[in-house]
């Protein structure tokens, strides 16, 4: 499901009260936007997105896998493809992580060549998420 909001194609919009239900949260958000020939991908988890289930709890490749898989499904959404990434933003809770995550990462890019940052954080919205996995691409012309 998306709706046009500003201009722009917001992708998969939810409500934080719906998604953090143990959470005093109100905020109306989305998984995706659509901006021109940009998209921006909203911090992808070891989270099914049409359950709203967390998936490989203490694995933090299957939860990269997860993340990933996300990501190429909302892009598809949008209108492009993984080959259309051009950053991506990595955090995990721990720095023993990395090697694991980058290799899995590594995987889906392969041949993509986007630019990343990769950042160590105390926690994530839940304690059971070890890695989340922002991204942003841009359609190229020929693709549209």
């Amino acid at each position: 499901m998306s709706i046009v909001v500003g201009g722009h194609t917001r992708i998969r919009p939810f409500n934080t009260s719906v998604t953090y239900p143990e959470q005093n949260l109100d905020n109306d958000l989305c998984q995706a936007v659509v901006a021109g020939n940009t998209v921006y991908v909203r911090g992808q988890i070891g989270q099914d997105l049409d359950t709203s289930e967390s998936v490989g709890i203490g694995d933090v490749e299957a939860q990269t896998e997860q993340a990933m898989a996300n990501i190429k499904m909302l892009l598809e959404e949008a209108g492009a493809r993984m080959e259309h990434l051009v950053k991506l933003t990595i955090y995990i809770i721990d720095p023993r992580y990395r090697e694991t995550v980058y290799r899995t990462i590594g995987r889906w890019t392969k041949g993509v060549h986007p630019i990343s940052t990769g950042i160590v954080v105390s926690a994530l919205a839940r304690p059971e998420w070890l890695v989340e996995v922002d991204a942003i691409a841009v359609i190229s012309e020929d693709a549209q």
